[in-house]
């Protein structure tokens, strides 16, 4: 009954609809990730059971969350984040409702204050009643918040993102990724006559009394910003998929009506795709729950178990939806493997670009593949170090305006693992994979749960497989901005070789050379060699493109793209 009359004082009204960017948010808000609170830092983030109300009428939402929480030291208040264009409204503990005097939520950073001191190993629950106009995105999902759309009969298309600006622009929550919650119930209520596909698996359809629909799921260990809420008149195309690890996978993809023949075909690719990645990386990791798509008015995110696909269908040469692709790879590299600081996003990110063109490979061979490698190689900006060794929100990563390595983390994250996978082979590379994936080497389903991960232990896991460190590899790829440059020079009947890096410590990277259409391997144990290679001959440094290194072509052709 508390619930209830909570749920009832949720923020209402409002005179005009908001436009994109309104209401504004605070920078806290706008944070997520960095340094942990203190305070935060002693939760266990155990439960969350979320109600959410979807109001089209006035482009608002109500919500009414539960919280459970583990003290893992003594803690007399909580931090909670939150915008605080959505309140609260009302907050009780343990049951017990709490005066609007024991809260305060003034730049979205929710504090309130317990009533009494939880020893560490003490549950305590908090029910937050919150609402009002959630911050509508200007252009997701590249920047966060709520969109209110339409279909092409004008109605109801409503979706929510979150990763860069977090998961408090939508529900009260810990905003950085180590804050996942154990298990998060889902309650959506909406109008009559649409759905609501969301995370994890269905439980079913409440009718309301006044008409309206509430549609409840319940998640297992989602990342933070993994929760959303979609609404519209769906259709659904559903289908079970036989795993090789002897499980079944059931399928969803919801889609506006209207289009079922491309519905179709786009579904058609689910088995494949999932198949690519249970041959190579793992198991799926959320077998027990569904794999789920869902048509959203944005062009797409990892949303867990339920990824939002916005590519309009569109066709490619290499034959498969990459953006269905792509974001279907954060089920392993975000979702499963969660980097633990943002600084090690190109965990997501890196293997989220490379798996594209490792599924070209898969489907059609080296030229597929190869030319996929290619477009990426032009993308690669080197301004700012891909891993700085600090703690860093997610725009400090994702924006370039704010210091960050921005596309880097995808396309040189890639061309890093590109070159990797040549340099220790195929084997120790989906090995070392599965590893930072499951942190294990024999995931089977029911063996793992989501995990979080971080460069150094991936380094770590490299030296475990190769029984070799690498660590000259990583630090210049990861950890300095510049590319490594090979350096040539001809001398009668020898050829000259040495790697060039930004610190001048030696990069003792091999390196193939066609010498009259005859490749061979040359070891550079100390970043030189002297290859005897007769005067006359054709030579070609590289032919196949194994190593991410300074091409001046690149370079060039970057600086005439700027020039307007």
């Amino acid at each position: 009954m508390l619930g209830i009359s909570l749920l009832a004082t949720a923020a209402a009204g409002g005179a005009s609809l908001p436009r994109k960017g309104e209401p504004p948010i605070t920078a806290q808000t706008q944070r997520s990730g960095g340094p942990v609170d203190p305070d935060q830092a002693k939760l266990q983030f155990d439960t969350a059971d979320l109600s959410f109300e979807v109001l089209p009428e006035t482009e608002q939402l109500k919500g009414l969350a539960v919280l459970v929480f583990t003290a893992k030291a003594p803690i007399d208040k909580l931090v909670i984040d939150l915008d605080r264009n959505l309140g609260p409204s009302a907050i009780a503990i343990d049951g017990k409702k709490l005066a609007p005097a024991d809260w305060a939520n003034p730049e979205g950073r929710l504090t309130i204050k317990l009533p009494r001191t939880y020893a560490a190993g003490e549950h305590v629950q908090a029910t937050i009643a919150y609402g009002g106009t959630p911050h509508v995105a200007v252009n997701a999902p590249w920047d966060d918040g709520v969109v209110w759309s339409k279909t092409k009969d004008g109605r109801l298309w409503f979706a929510t993102t979150d990763e860069g600006y977090g998961c408090d622009i939508l529900w009260p929550c810990l905003d950085f990724p180590q804050g996942e919650p154990g298990k998060v119930d889902l309650h959506i209520t909406i109008p009559k006559g649409l759905k609501a596909p969301s995370n994890g698996v269905f439980k079913g359809v409440d009718t309301e009394a006044d008409g309206r629909e509430t549609w409840n799921w319940e998640v297992k260990h989602p990342n933070t910003y993994a929760i959303a809420l979609n609404v519209a008149p769906y259709e659904v195309i559903s289908g079970d998929y036989k795993s090789r690890f002897g499980n079944t996978i059931p399928m969803f993809y919801w889609y506006l009506p209207g289009e079922e023949e491309q519905a179709k075909k786009l579904f058609a690719e689910f088995a494949p795709t999932l198949d690519f990645f249970e041959s190579n990386v793992g198991p799926y990791p959320f077998g027990d729950e569904k794999v789920g798509v869902v048509e959203t008015p944005h062009l797409g995110m990892e949303h867990q178990t339920i990824n939002a696909y916005g590519n309009g269908y569109k066709k490619a040469p290499e034959g498969f939806d990459w953006l269905f692709q792509h974001e279907f790879s954060h089920e392993w590299f975000g979702n499963q493997v969660t980097a633990a600081n943002w600084d090690d996003y190109w965990i997501h990110e890196g293997y989220g670009e490379y798996m594209q063109p490792a599924y070209g490979l898969w489907r059609e061979g080296f030229a597929r593949y190869a030319t996929m490698m290619d477009d990426q190689r032009n993308k690669i900006e080197n301004r700012v170090p891909i891993v700085r060794g600090r703690w860093i929100t997610e725009e400090e990563v994702y924006e370039p305006t704010k210091g960050g390595p921005g596309g880097d983390i995808y396309y040189k994250g890639a061309w890093m693992l590109h070159t990797l996978r040549w340099l220790i082979g195929d084997k120790a590379f989906w090995d070392v994979t599965r590893l930072e994936v499951y942190g294990r080497p024999d995931p089977k389903p029911g063996n793992f749960t989501p995990r979080f991960g971080s460069t150094r232990e991936y380094e770590d896991f490299v030296r475990q497989v190769t029984g070799k460190d690498y660590d000259w590899f990583f630090n210049v790829y990861l950890r300095q901005a510049a590319l490594p440059e090979l350096v040539e020079a001809r001398s009668g009947d020898q050829l000259h070789l040495f790697w060039l890096t930004n610190d001048k410590t030696p990069f003792p990277m091999p390196i193939e050379i066609s010498v009259d259409d005859k490749v061979m391997k040359v070891e550079m144990p100390d970043g030189t060699a002297t290859v005897d290679v007769p005067a006359a001959a054709h030579v070609v440094i590289d032919p196949y493109a194994r190593v991410l290194k300074r091409s001046r072509a690149v370079e060039d052709y970057q600086a005439g793209r700027r020039r307007p």
